[in-house]
């Protein structure tokens, strides 16, 4: 798993932490059941604080992406919860179909970056 982070970003580097994680997962460079580096591991890896990958971690887990498990470790586990997961996107996509509507991108266009977003995500459904 390639993480890179931006430490010029104006992102915090435990979201960018997580947004990579999540791509890996979307894409299945990482899949349902495979372990991540531990906390010092991962934090040694990118040259970061373990309280930042600890907290990328701890947030991980609350959405249900990932799992802690003693022996394992992080290990990345799917929440199944399709309805939480489609309310959580509504809300996300409420504020970002706003801003898109104040500088005038169409409708068309809109559909046009969904599907092409989409394509990325999930060629395999």
């Amino acid at each position: 798993m390639l993480i890179e982070i931006d430490f010029n970003s104006d992102e915090a580097i435990y979201v960018q932490l997580q947004h990579q994680i999540i791509m890996g997962i979307a894409t299945e460079t990482i899949r349902e059941g495979d372990s991540l580096p531990s906390v010092r591991q991962l934090a040694d890896m990118v040259g970061i604080n373990m309280h930042t990958v600890n907290k990328a971690y701890s947030i991980l887990k609350q959405q249900g992406f990932i799992r802690l498990d003693r022996r394992k470790g992080a290990v990345i586990a799917i929440d199944a919860d399709k309805l939480q997961a489609y309310e959580e996107m509504r809300r996300e996509l409420r504020l970002i179909l706003a801003k898109g509507c104040c500088k005038d991108i169409s409708r068309e266009e809109v559909h046009e970056l969904v599907d092409e977003l989409f394509e990325e995500y999930a060629p395999r459904r």
